[in-house]
């Protein structure tokens, strides 16, 4: 029997029991869509992670006090007794580093803002130096950005993110309108172009001032942060990342073998710190589908053993007929591996439209691509072959004349 003979005949005995061939199926189909939707999802976040949540260009690093990123609270709490980042290390570093080419700094916490009778709560209030604006990735939008000279003077100017323009300013200009937070009234000099939200998290509900005029609000008991931008390649920006660590090692009195007491963060550690907690719930996540997909294998092995039993005397015709053993057991195989081929497909178009659905009515990134299609085709077809091997075997090994006394 040729494979086209094949197919026919696994087609035939597929039509003929629909239902038993669709509850079949199904175990398969909700295993390889779990499985897709969650890789989708997974490769999605990773994606969006690397292109917005760190905040940084692959040449800026960050300096603080606290670790930027940790799943140990415990190191959270340690750190919270090192000494604070002040103004006096920011001018430390911009004299001693010879590799920077830039080191700007800041600071943040969060406040009301208001504007006649409207207020947006929990707004960042985020304090800058002037040259920020060549190292931060914001976009300025509408308006500037503030002078060296409203810095050194403390002036009570601000630029806002578009979540505070919708919210304080719809479909005006705020520009040269005041708002007030706390008891402090600021002059909006700019806005920001949109940032998005990353992983349901608004990023545009913020306000950047001056350094200077934060740390008079705040004041100056705050941690800076330093922002070091570093261009010309990674032998450059290693070089200044050792630079920076040595001069804030000798000025915190940071002994030789004994960890820093501050923290370093580029864009790759942000990165590499999410990809080890997906790669976590990634790994639990196919594990629950897998479960599935196999259950659905089994279900589909045990549906072929009833089937090999009710077809008994139809594999003894064939087999009276000069089929041989090869031609039983490829008959079988193949139907398995076709109801696993459609609960496969059919998962797959299932998997990618949930994932398509989630990215387009939430903010929660999916990424659909071409070879986690290739992967649930794969998964079903080895599953099919696997469980489809045992009733196929059966089927091929039948006694002829066994078989055709059956019911008879």
């Amino acid at each position: 029997m040729d494979l086209r003979d094949n197919l026919s005949l696994a087609l035939d005995a597929i039509r003929a029991h629909k239902l038993r061939a669709s509850l079949t199926i199904l175990g398969l189909t909700m295993g390889v869509a779990t499985l897709i939707t969650v890789m989708t999802i997974v490769q999605g976040a990773n994606t969006y992670v690397e292109t917005k949540i760190a905040n940084l260009g692959t040449n800026v690093f960050r300096v603080a006090k606290t670790p930027f990123a940790v799943v140990d609270f415990t190191v959270v709490v340690k750190a919270l007794k090192n000494k604070n980042i002040g103004p006096e290390d920011l001018a430390a570093v911009r004299e001693g580093c010879k590799s920077c080419e830039l080191v700007g700094a800041s600071a943040s916490g969060s406040l009301s803002i208001q504007y006649g009778n409207k207020q947006v709560d929990d707004t960042s209030i985020i304090g800058y130096t002037p040259n920020m604006v060549e190292i931060d990735t914001r976009t300025v939008d509408q308006g500037r950005y503030f002078t060296e000279s409203e810095d050194f003077h403390a002036a009570y100017v601000c630029l806002i993110g578009s979540s505070v323009v919708d919210q304080l300013f719809p479909g005006v200009n705020p520009v040269g309108r005041n708002i007030r937070t706390g008891s402090q009234e600021f002059t909006v000099i700019g806005t920001f172009e949109k940032l998005g939200a990353v992983l349901g998290q608004d990023q545009d509900n913020f306000a950047i001032i001056p350094l200077t005029t934060y740390l008079k609000i705040r004041g100056t008991r705050s941690s800076l942060t330093l922002e070091i931008k570093a261009s010309g390649g990674e032998k450059a920006f290693n070089a200044a990342q050792d630079e920076v660590t040595g001069l804030m090692r000798t000025r915190r009195h940071d002994r030789a073998g004994q960890d820093e007491s501050f923290f370093v963060g580029t864009a790759q550690s942000y990165i590499a710190l999410w990809q080890s907690i997906s790669g976590s719930f990634f790994a639990v996540f196919v594990l629950v589908s897998s479960i599935s997909a196999v259950v659905g294998g089994i279900v589909i092995m045990n549906v072929m053993l009833v089937s090999v039993t009710e077809r008994t005397r139809e594999i003894g015709v064939r087999r009276a007929l000069g089929a041989t053993q090869r031609d039983i057991l490829g008959q079988f195989l193949t139907e398995s591996l076709i109801q696993c081929l459609i609960g496969g497909v059919v998962g797959i178009s299932i998997g990618f439209g949930c994932a398509t659905a989630l990215r387009s009515f939430t903010s929660f990134p999916a990424s659909v691509k071409l070879w986690v299609a290739v992967l649930g085709v794969v998964i079903s077809s080895v599953i099919g072959l696997f469980f489809g091997i045992y009733p196929a075997r059966k089927a091929a090994r039948l006694d002829p004349v066994t078989a055709l006394r059956k019911d008879a």
